[in-house]
């Protein structure tokens, strides 16, 4: 049966692994292994860890497997963008041998599935190299259909894209939701649908404009939303602050005074800001308050130390918490203090249900060491801030309603 969930906007059924036996039969999986490559190496396999329960299970239920993914954005064929480095890291991850082909489709893909005999594993090449990917066309979308019997999706970083893989396969395909998939979906929709108060909310990241809908809908079931990081400047310089030559969000700032009055007792902003000279590991760097400003030329980094204290005082109480977007330039050590220590802050919070909202700041704590702190750590940025926005996901809606 498939199993129940409560997503934003209602109630749907969602087909799971639970619904299908993979014995004998070739498993068309499209994961999210857009993970990031050193010196032709896999330099973080956190998405490849995340896989492991989805591949491990089909393997062992005797299914022939037939990963698909994308890596990052190629216009077409890139030498320094194929998948071998990304199946030599799986093959170590699964301890068995994990075949690559360097095609996406076509009769030597097909060939090659064709011999794959039960419990083995094939990576096609990086989908985006195909103009059909991204396009959703159909014809491609009938030709990755080919490679299995029956699809299942545990990209959830993808969820929110309507590509071939995701969507317009599942028209040719008995179609399932994978672990990971499945995991999402369940944590993020249960805790941000029916939160524990108080529930708070960390929003850091660069782009008001971008976030709208997303700041819009916290604010209604929020009992708190802190602002951090370069969406601060925009909320700040819309109060009114000097912001120098930091980021700003010029076309955000109107709608940033709109949210300011319509969420003026939830809305907590900075109350001092880490400026520098410039952007740079060595740069002159110092701590003004937001009522000084920004000195002329100078621009914001991270967030201070009373601005630290003032947000983990916020969250003391907390019931629930979601965080997405880092509070400064992390990946610079003079500015990632602020980030690094609102990480420590949720890590330490044991009596709540702490979720970080991937991308970046799922970096942020990985980075910091405190991943395997938070209670919930997104492997998608935007699926998930589509998802609490209440938005339906193309990947999600193609798989809900397929009957197992």
């Amino acid at each position: 049966m498939p199993t129940i969930l409560q997503l934003p906007y209602g109630e749907v059924e969602l087909p799971t692994l639970d619904d299908v036996d993979p014995a004998g039969r070739r498993v068309l999986v499209r994961v999210d292994f857009n993970v990031p490559l050193a010196d032709g190496e896999v330099s973080d396999d956190t998405r490849l860890r995340a896989a492991l329960p989805t591949i491990t299970e089909l393997v062992d239920g005797g299914g022939a497997v037939v990963l698909m993914s994308h890596l990052g954005r190629p216009k077409g064929p890139d030498e320094s963008l194929r998948m071998a480095p990304v199946g030599e890291a799986l093959s170590e991850l699964l301890d068995t041998a994990v075949r690559t082909i360097d095609e996406v489709v076509g009769p030597r893909v097909e060939k090659a599935v064709d011999q794959l005999a039960p419990a083995n594993v094939l990576l096609i090449e990086n989908l985006r190299f195909d103009p059909g990917e991204k396009a959703n066309d159909p014809e491609f979308a009938a030709a990755l259909a080919r490679l299995g019997g029956v699809y299942v999706n545990d990209a959830f970083g993808t969820a929110h894209r309507a590509a071939a893989s995701v969507v317009g396969v599942t028209e040719h395909l008995p179609s399932y939701a994978g672990r990971l998939m499945e995991r999402e979906l369940t944590i993020l929709s249960g805790a941000l649908a029916d939160p524990r108060p108080p529930f708070v909310v960390i929003l850091g990241g660069a782009k008001v404009a971008d976030k709208i809908g997303v700041i819009e809908s916290l604010l209604e079931r929020a009992d708190r939303v802190l602002i951090g990081g370069g969406m601060a400047n925009t909320f700040l310089a819309a109060r009114g602050t000097q912001m120098s030559d930091s980021l700003v969000d010029a076309g955000g700032l109107e709608e940033a005074r709109r949210l300011l009055e319509r969420g003026s007792e939830k809305v907590v902003l900075p109350l001092d800001l880490v400026v520098a000279d410039q952007l740079a590991e060595d740069a002159q760097a110092r701590v003004v308050r937001v009522d000084e400003g920004v000195p002329g030329g100078w621009r914001a980094l991270d967030i201070g130390p009373r601005t630290v204290e003032l947000f983990a005082g916020q969250l003391a109480d907390a019931g629930t918490v979601f965080w997405n977007g880092p509070m400064g330039v992390f990946e610079m050590e003079p500015f990632a203090v602020g980030t690094f220590e609102i990480a420590r802050v949720l890590a330490d919070m044991d009596d709540a249900m702490t979720i970080v909202g991937g991308g970046d700041s799922a970096a942020a704590v990985r980075a910091a060491g405190l991943a395997r702190d938070i209670d919930w750590v997104s492997t998608g940025g935007g699926a998930s801030l589509e998802l609490v926005e209440g938005k339906r996901l193309p990947a999600v809606e193609a798989l809900v309603g397929q009957a197992p």
